[in-house]
This record gives C-alpha cells, structure tokens and sequence, in this order.
C-alpha cells in the first residue's frame, strides 16, 4: 500500500510537470519557471525512488548493494534546495540570482559529498528501508547520513521560516500558499529530524529503527504534497478568483441578454454558443452578442427618454447610481422596442407608422437596470447619445 502511494504521489507531481511543460518551452528562460518544474520533478523523483521496489530494482539492475540509497538522498536533499531557490526567486530583489546560485553550489558540494562517502564506503548488505539506522556506525557511510541528514534539515528549515515570515508581509492567494510551503517545509523538517534521532540513538546503542521506517516517511510525504501545493496556490488561486468573477458577471448580464435576446436572434447578431468552455470564454460570448445589439440598436437610443426617467427615478430612489442605471434600462428597452416596430417584416401593411408602447419593455428590466450600472457596455452607449457625466449633471 505504501507503495502504490510513492507511486501516485510521483505520477501526480510528474503530471504537474508535463502540464507545465509548455510553458517551459515557450519561456525557457524564465528562472522562476524553471525551478517550479524542477520542483515538481525532484518531488515526484523523490517518491519514485523512495518506494521500496524501485530501491530494489535500482539494486539489482546496478549489481550494486544500496545504489538507491544515495541516488535518492540526492533527491531528497536537492529537493529541499530548490524550495529555497523557489523562495529566492519568489522574493526577487537586486541579487536574487546571485542568492540562487549561491545556494545551487552549496547543494551541489554536498551532492558531490554523497557520491564521494558512498563511494569510500562499504554496504554489502541491502537493505532498503532502514538503511540510515542499519550503516549508522558504518565509516563513511555515516558521514554520508549525515551530510545529507544536515543539507535537507538546513534548507527546509531556512524555507519554512523566510515562507512563514514573508507570509505576514503579502495578503490573498500568495499568503496561503507561503503559509502552505512553511508548513510543508515544517514537515520536511520533520522528516529529517526523525531519521536524525533514529541514527543517534544508533550510536548511542539504542534500536529507534521503527522511528526512521515509520514516522520519518509520513513526514516526509505530508511535508512534499504541502511544498507542492503551496507552490501551485499562488499559481491557480488568482484564475480561480478570476473564473468565479466571471461566472458572476455572466450570470447578472443574463437578464440583459434576454431582453436582447429576440433582437439578436432576428437580426442574427449572436455567435454560437460555445460549448465545454471555460467561463472567461463563456462571459466574452455573452458580452460580445450584448455589444452586437446595442451596437445595431446605436441609432434608437432616446436622449430625452433617458433624461426624464433619470430626473424621475432620482426623485423617487436617491441613489444617483441606481438613477441612472434605471435610466440606461428604459432607454435599451425602448430602443428595442422602437427598432422592432421599423423592422418592415415585423410590422402590419394597414398600420406602418404605429410605434408600440415602450412601457412593456420597461417592465421587463427590473435586474437589467442593476446590471447596467456595473457594466462597462454602457460607456459605449454614452458615447453613442452624448450622455456623458457632464451632460447628466448639465
């Protein structure tokens, strides 16, 4: 079960990377970028190569006892450098690149650290999931724990407390996700702190080895997903705010589209509905057929209707606001009206010049006149009659 969940958890994050790749591609030198996709990959890898089959498959293809252990404290600790890398970047500021580097060739040195004690170093015996605790005593293989023990501690204990600093300085989307990544590095820390006492308890003659088996891999899991989380919120959040934005003004321009709706359709002003898309795409069609009948209705806008229903609906609510908005509606449904009473299939041969009562129209637009006071559609139509703020006021 444990491994079927490295497994998911790495093909979730690798997915994460192939859905960012485009954008890679198309902005390759985008550092901040880089390190999101490195981000994801490190952290899949991390899974990947932590789940216990692939440890013995690593093992028995290299003919090498262990192999996989230090292939995947590797990753374990340039994971947690690149969370500090994403942090830098994050920030900016004058010397952010020289800052990245400076922590890229300090992790490296330490890479290089693990493949060198390994190398010196002797594991005969496999083992693959209490290899920290088993080789504790080991010489150079002890150095090798702990080099990569302390790397990782340090750079997700530097991570957690610039994101959760940081955090109290930002609002909206970007605090939660510095919040989330604090707390995911929080657990990363935990991880290595766990293997940390199970390996001193090693030295010190005492068998902690459930500790490391146990604790540490829950850790170090909750502490990834968190990291990779909190890195994607500030990504997602603002097109989720923005998509729930449009999903509103969609569904307030409804009523006006309605109104419009025998107009459009009649004169064949309306696109096709799309469909399976996203509700920007969906908010641009419903605003495009509204300006396609308020364009066709440019001619029927009555300048002293909207100025006696401005100067009465004043009166009557105190709220310029809605004054005017109500204004707006009276006018859209009487240029309605007023253009289906010129069209020549519409009207009757014995009675050409009768114009239909506008009042209908009017009754229609009780949520229209809210709409239009909130909508840019209407700033076109001033433009159109010459009923700008200044003239309103005159």
């Amino acid at each position: 079960m444990s491994s079927l969940i490295d497994y998911l958890s790495c093909g979730l994050l690798w997915l994460g990377v192939l859905v960012k790749a485009p954008d890679l591609i198309r902005h390759w030198h985008d550092p901040y970028l880089r390190v999101i996709c490195v981000l994801l990959g490190l952290a899949g890898t991390c899974f990947f190569l932590g789940a216990p089959p692939t440890v013995g498959a690593i093992n028995h293809l290299s003919g090498i006892p262990n192999l996989a252990a230090p292939l995947t404290y590797a990753s374990v600790t340039a994971y947690g450098a690149s969370s500090q890398v994403l942090i830098v970047y994050w920030r900016g500021g004058p010397h952010v690149h020289r800052t990245a580097r400076r922590w890229i060739v300090a992790y490296a040195i330490i890479l290089v650290g693990i493949a060198v004690t390994f190398a010196l170093g002797r594991t005969p015996v496999e083992r693959r999931t209490d290899l920290d605790t088993y080789y504790a005593t080991t010489p150079f293989i002890a150095e090798m724990i702990v080099l990569y023990l302390a790397g990782h501690l340090a750079a997700v204990s530097v991570t957690a407390v610039s994101a959760l600093r940081w955090a109290r300085q930002v609002h909206g989307w970007l605090r939660t996700g510095l919040i989330t990544l604090g707390v995911g590095s929080l657990c990363g820390a935990g991880y290595s702190v766990t293997k940390f006492a199970a390996v001193i308890a090693r030295w010190c003659g005492r068998d902690w080895t459930k500790l490391g088996t146990t604790v540490s891999p829950v850790a170090a899991g909750l502490g990834a997903v968190l990291t990779v989380i909190g890195v994607l919120i500030p990504l997602t959040g603002p097109r989720l705010t923005q998509w729930r934005q449009a999903r509103r003004t969609y569904a307030r321009l409804e009523p006006l589209e309605h109104e419009l709706a025998e107009l459009l359709t009649r004169r064949a002003l309306r696109l096709p509905r799309p469909r399976w898309s996203s509700p920007d795409t969906r908010l641009v069609w419903r605003q495009t057929s509204i300006h396609n009948a308020l364009g066709h209705l440019d001619a029927f806008f009555d300048r002293a209707l909207y100025e006696r229903t401005l100067e009465t609906a004043a009166r009557t609510t105190g709220d310029p606001e809605q004054a005017e908005a109500t204004a707006w509606a009276a006018v859209v449904a009487a240029a309605v009206v007023e253009e289906r009473s010129h069209d020549p299939r519409l009207v009757p041969a014995d009675e050409p010049d009768r114009l239909p009562d506008p009042a209908p129209g009017i009754a229609l637009l009780p949520h229209i006149a809210d709409e239009l006071t909130r909508s840019p559609l209407v700033a076109a139509a001033r433009v159109r009659t010459g009923t700008t703020e200044g003239s309103t006021r005159a």
